[in-house]
Parts: structure tokens; sequence; C-alpha cells
């Protein structure tokens, strides 16, 4: 804000100087105090910490809730936010000591103790939630707690756990308020973050205001949020095109996206690289068309990215042919080195040597929105464009889906995936470890001792080999399919600043940096 005005009072010294009523460049001398209305595609899973794994989910988390350390925004090493102070004990990488502020309380005015913090964590793998966050802590063992310390003890070395700490998965909750061993009901909220919720509405609307009693790494909250949830990117375009909603995020449609122009002044466009990706995920247990790796190999065979890329998002997206995504540690490209183009024979091969009926008969599940449904449809075209496979389509409401898919009831399905923290184990994990996040079945020894290998580094460069074999094991096991890695887009109206800050991909929605201008 500085800087804008200082830019204000040199052309309105100019102006002066030239007779022009410069007046009508200044502000009103009363602040504009009406929320900042934000319209979003994406999904609240559940407000409970505990219940949800997914990126409208943690938007609204890290706004509500507070966790022991944050990311300041194009940070990549957390600090303290909840936290007076953080760090690991000895030289192991298995005991980590937080000490906790002294002057904090929930939203509801209750003080805030050591006790809310191991109560957090320790509910939270408890519930262990089909959509829930618990698959981020696997070498979580014991919570101690003496005064205003908590103590961490691991039982394997992970230096990636104070980033693990700042996502979602951290969120302190109220121990009063919400049940040991299931997911507290309604829409009722207490935590510690820079905003209290206000009111909600499923899928239509949550009111943030600013959180007077927030204390942590925010200087200061931000302006009141409106956050509006739309079924899809149509819907979404049309509230923007009447001017609904101030800002935009996750996601126009594509076709629309393609054609913003930056340097427009009737609004204001972030573009930036981002590592959300998308992935077509296999289930692979004993009872599906994929248990053989030999069927999956020979999707790999079949996928053109080129169409999905070109016809599908207009060139929003770029084709991904690794685990981890194009600018992190380790990324390599083995889904192109194994399957450099696209083989119908190659395929066809190897289902013949996996003795499988031809055409495979698969399910397909998918969430059903506009934005799936084609990427879908040109993906179930490949399929059975050579007579290999025979699809069934299954759209299915974003909540159901999860459970679903958790569930095993569909052959293959499409998740998109963003980063919970700046780092490659963020990919790895969650998405390839035992007991990952995907819920596919898949489980490899080589794979899990290549991720502990990863963690094992505080200096995160030394990671890059292991990755690297990981992802190859990947591409040989091939339990997923990566597709494409996106660009992230926030739109805003001119009248509206900070919302360049709003995404950096460290998982944080910032709504606090939104204000008028």
């Amino acid at each position: 804000m500085r800087s804008v005005r200082i830019r204000i009072l040199a052309v309105l010294a100019v102006l002066i100087i030239v007779g022009v009523g410069a007046w009508q460049l200044l502000p009103s001398d009363e602040a504009n105090e009406d929320p900042v209305t934000v319209g979003t595609t994406d999904v609240v899973t559940s407000l409970d910490p505990a219940g949800a794994y997914d990126a409208g989910s943690w938007a609204v988390y890290s706004n509500l809730y507070q966790s022991l350390m944050t990311f300041k925004s194009g940070a990549i090493v957390p600090e303290p936010d909840a936290a007076e102070s953080c760090e690991f004990v000895g030289e192991g990488l298995k005991t980590y000591r937080c000490t906790l502020r002294d002057d904090l309380t929930f939203s509801n005015g209750r003080k805030i103790t050591a006790e809310d913090v191991k109560y957090s964590f320790e509910r939270m793998l408890r519930i262990k939630a089909d959509a829930g966050p618990a698959v981020l802590f696997p070498a979580l063992d014991t919570i101690g707690t003496k005064g205003r310390e908590i103590t961490f003890h691991l039982s394997g070395r992970d230096a990636t756990f104070p980033q693990k700490l700042a996502t979602g998965a951290g969120a302190i909750v109220d121990s009063t308020k919400y049940p040991a061993d299931k997911l507290r009901d309604g829409s009722a909220v207490d935590g510690s973050g820079p905003y209290t919720l206000k009111s909600y509405e499923p899928g239509v609307q949550a009111e943030l205001v600013p959180n007077p009693s927030y204390k942590g790494a925010l200087k200061e909250t931000g302006q009141a949020v409106d956050v509006r949830y739309f079924d899809g990117p149509d819907e979404l375009q049309a509230a923007w095109a009447a001017g609904n909603v101030d800002v935009t995020h996750r996601q126009l449609p594509a076709e629309k996206l393609a054609e913003l122009n930056p340097g427009a002044t009737d609004q204001r466009v972030t573009e930036a690289d981002s590592a959300e990706i998308r992935n077509l995920v296999f289930n692979v247990r004993d009872d599906s068309a994929f248990a053989d790796k030999r069927v999956r190999q020979a999707v790999a065979w079949l996928i053109d990215r080129g169409p999905l890329v070109g016809d599908v998002y207009h060139s929003t997206v770029e084709p991904l042919y690794s685990l981890i995504p194009q600018g992190y540690i380790g990324h390599s490209t083995p889904f192109f080195d194994a399957y450099p183009e696209p083989s119908p024979a190659k395929a066809e091969q190897l289902l013949k040597e996996a003795g499988v009926q031809i055409p495979v008969p698969i399910v397909f599940g998918h969430r059903d929105d506009d934005a799936n449904k084609a990427e879908t449809t040109e993906l179930i075209r490949q399929l059975e464009k050579d007579g290999l496979f025979e699809v069934t389509d299954k759209a299915v409401e974003w909540t159901a889906f999860q459970k679903e898919y958790a569930a095993g009831k569909y052959d293959v399905y499409t998740v998109g995936w963003l980063p919970d923290y700046p780092d490659s184990d963020t990919f790895s994990q969650p998405l390839v470890g035992r007991d990952n996040s995907l819920h596919n079945g898949y489980a490899s020894k080589q794979v899990d001792a290549l991720i502990a290998a990863t963690q094992q580094y505080s200096d995160r460069g030394r990671t890059s080999n292991d990755f690297k074999k990981l992802q190859k094991l990947v591409g040989e096991d091939v339990p997923l399919v990566p597709l494409w890695q996106k660009k992230d887009y926030v739109v805003a109206k001119p009248e509206v600043s900070g919302s360049q800050y709003l995404s950096d991909g460290t998982g944080l929605w910032r709504l606090w940096e939104l204000s008028w201008i």
C-alpha cells in the first residue's frame, strides 16, 4: 500500500502543475469497509481439520485456524505462528520441540494450552478419517507436554516435519469443543487464525471477518472477506462477468484463462507457475482390472497428453511426465523416457502378456463438474479408440467421490494435487507411500525406503538422487500416470489490492492480503 500512495502523490503533483482536477484520483476520506468477495470452484469437505485433506478445505483452515508454524509469502522455510519457537532436539531429526506463545486464545475467548495442541494431533491420528490428513504423519509416534512446551517424538528421521506442522493438518482446535473420537458436527469453528467464521452455507458462501484476538506471525489481519462457492468454472465465469465477485481463483474456464491479458487495465491478472498437478490413479487391489502392472503400463502407452493440454485446457497446463513437477528438487521425466509416445501396439502386447480379456472392462470415476467431464471424455476416447479398453464413466459429487475411491469403487480415477508445503516430499509419501492419500492400495518397500532416505537430510539438495530413483520406480510400477502441471491464475477487479499474494503454492490461501485501494 505504501508504494501505491507514493505513486498517487507523485501523479497528484504533476496534475496540480498542469491544472487538472486531481481530487478525482484521491481515495475517499472514508475507507471501504465492504467485504472483498472471492469466487472459487473449490469445495470444502469439512470445517473440522481432522476430516479433510483437500485444497478447498485447507484454504479455509489457513484463515480460521492456527498452526504452530506457517509460511510467509514466497518462503520455503516455515517460521513460528502459534509457536514462540520450534527446533529439532539433538542431531537425529527424531525429536521436535515447540514452545507455545503465551498470549493465544481461541475465538471463543478460551486460552490455548500445550494440551490443546497435543489433543489436536492425537485426535486427528485417532479419527484417521478416509479423507483426512493423518497420512502426513506416518512417523509421528508420541507427543509430550510440559508447561508451554510440546515435544513430538518421531519413529524415524523426518527433516520435513516442521513443514508439515505448517499445513492444515497442524491446525489447533479447542479440546473442549471438538470430540476426541469423531468429527465435529455443524458449521461452528473455534480456532485462533486471523479470521473468524461469521456465517457458513455449505457449497454457497463463507463469511469471514478479522479476528481481533489473533496473535501470531502476521502483523495485522485483513479486510472482511466473503467466499462464494460455485459448482463449476462456467458458473464462476458468469458471476465474474456480472460483477458479483471481486476476485476469482481456482478456476475460470480454461478458454477464458487462455484469453486473459496480464496487461489489461480493467482487471488485475496474476499468472504464476504452479505445482498443481493431476494424475490418473489406478486401483491396484486384487479385485481391480489394474492389479497387474502390465495393464497399468498398457494405459501409460495409450495416454496422449497433447490433446489434454491443447484441446481441453487451451494450453493453461503443461504436460507432466513425472511424479514430482517441474521446479522441485529431483524432478525427472520417467514417463517420457519409458513411454515416449502413444503406442497401441505395445499396449496390446502387454495386455496379451497379462492374459486379460480384451477389451478390458473398467470403471472410470471422476468429480462431477464441467472441467472434469471434458478431461474424462478425452481420456476415455484415448482408452477406447483402439478397442483395448471398454470404459464405464462414473461422474460423482466431490465429497462422495472421495469416499468411493477410498473404498475401491473404481478401477481408475483422476485426482488433482496441490503441494502441502514447498518440498518434493509432498509428492512422495502422500501419493505413493504406504497408506497414501490416494487410497489405491499401492505399497512398495522400495518406494518406502527411498521416501525414508529423502527424509534424513536437512540439506534438501542431497535428496535429488533418491527422488529420481523413486520416480523411476513409479514409472515402472505405474500406480498412477501423471497428466499435467497447471499454471495458477488469480483475476481481480482493479480496485482490489493484494491479489498477487493470495496464492503461492504453499497450500495457504492468504485472504488477509486482500483489501481495497
